[in-house]
């Protein structure tokens, strides 16, 4: 429960060279009216610009925000940075800002709200704007609601049934949440082995985890920018042909997650089948092993 009126919320950024973006991501945390936050600025490895700019950021923040590295200025992944952040955060509420996104002002406030209107929730999860104006003028952006009704706190599992990635529904972004400390905690952080190609399922590894033990608030509201760009990880994955593979990957770890914890919903266990058998079958139609009319007969 929160119960500070003003409770300390530490936003935790992970970079790995974005010199272009991540000035722009910062200074939307400084812009936000809620006055007590802390930003870890940690870095992945970075070898341009983007380490000079977050040193120079907390230089002049008085403590406010923090720049941290892996040992040696290794390069460890996005996972790994975000734990290294969470590990580092003094703040009871933890929000998750990728380096190329942006928010809005009153994303922290209103999302403080909610967890003092909603005692008890573990997450707070909010649309997000698909910004691709920032880089053609001419490109509409689109909000995209989270593909369950906003408005609500949700009971443990019940999101499971309801989004993405067992159901085709969209999912939160990792720029529209805020998170207990504890929750992470007791979730285990971010999965590690999601790195590379693994990686697009990162995210969604984690919400499950979280999915399955907290109550979540799904609000309506858009306080974050989700840049659409070149080079991104969905991007060069489906380039790639590999888009079954690292969906593979992530129905696997998710099944063997619930054998190891001795969970038995029989609907969710339907639910994960379905997609283990509906990824395999499309994975074959688009390496053309199998044909459409077989697809459709499935």
């Amino acid at each position: 429960m929160v119960d500070s009126r003003f409770p300390l919320v530490s936003v935790v950024v992970g970079f790995l060279n974005e010199e272009r973006f991540l000035a722009e991501t910062i200074e939307s945390v400084l812009h936000q009216t809620y006055p007590h936050w802390e930003l870890l600025l940690v870095d992945d490895g970075s070898t341009d610009q983007s380490t000079a700019i977050a040193k120079h950021y907390a230089a002049r923040s008085e403590g406010r925000i923090i720049y941290c590295e892996h040992e040696g200025h290794r390069n460890r992944g996005v996972t790994a940075s975000r734990n290294y952040g969470v590990q580092l955060a003094k703040g009871e509420l933890i929000c998750i800002l990728d380096a190329d996104d942006v928010w809005l002002p009153t994303k922290l406030a209103e999302q403080v709200a909610l967890f003092q209107q909603y005692p008890g929730i573990g997450m707070v999860a909010e649309a997000s704007e698909y910004w691709y104006s920032w880089e053609d003028a001419t490109k509409e952006d689109t909000v995209v609601l989270v593909g369950a009704p906003g408005g609500r706190a949700y009971q443990p599992t019940e999101l499971l049934y309801l989004l993405y990635p067992l159901v085709p529904t969209p999912a939160p972004c990792p720029s529209g949440l805020m998170l207990t400390k504890q929750a992470i905690l007791n979730a285990g952080g971010f999965e590690e082995s999601f790195t590379k190609k693994y990686q697009l399922y990162e995210d969604q590894a984690f919400l499950c985890k979280i999915y399955l033990a907290e109550r979540v608030y799904i609000s309506a509201a858009c306080n974050n920018r989700y840049r659409q760009r070149d080079g991104s990880c969905v991007q060069s994955v489906n380039e790639a042909g590999q888009y079954h593979e690292a969906r593979r990957f992530f129905l696997n770890w998710f099944e063997a997650y619930l054998r190891e914890r001795n969970i038995a919903d029989s609907k969710l266990t339907k639910l994960l089948a379905k997609s283990i058998m509906l990824n395999k079958v499309s994975g074959l139609y688009a390496k053309g092993k199998l044909s459409l009319k077989k697809v459709l007969n499935k």
